[in-house]
């Protein structure tokens, strides 16, 4: 199940061969930042490339709208399995909703 509505920066992220919705809402930013530092920070380094797989992982780890029966291993396995390419959609819809906000 993904439903992504991407008019509120959702994304989708297969793992495990099913679609998992990544929804930024703010208590999920919140935790991001907790972990990865400033968000500003973060799409910077995003934008420059120098955005770390681990950093990737944990910034969709802490936007899913579900975890049951996930582990973060999981949402890493998913990085690699489809690559970074694939990955690197997802990734820019969250970023966007980082900067632009949602409607």
């Amino acid at each position: 199940m993904s439903g992504a509505n991407p008019c509120r920066g959702e994304a989708a992220l297969t793992i495990g061969g099913s679609p998992r919705l990544l929804r930024p809402s703010f208590a999920a930013l919140v935790a991001a930042e907790e972990e990865l530092g400033p968000l500003f920070a973060l799409v910077e380094r995003a934008s420059a490339g120098k955005l770390a797989l681990a950093e990737m992982a944990a910034l969709f780890w802490h936007c899913l709208a579900e975890r049951e029966g996930l582990t973060r291993d999981d949402v890493g396995t998913a990085i690699a399995t489809q690559g970074l390419a694939a990955s690197a959609a997802p990734l820019r819809a969250l970023l966007a909703a980082i900067l632009q906000g949602q409607p």
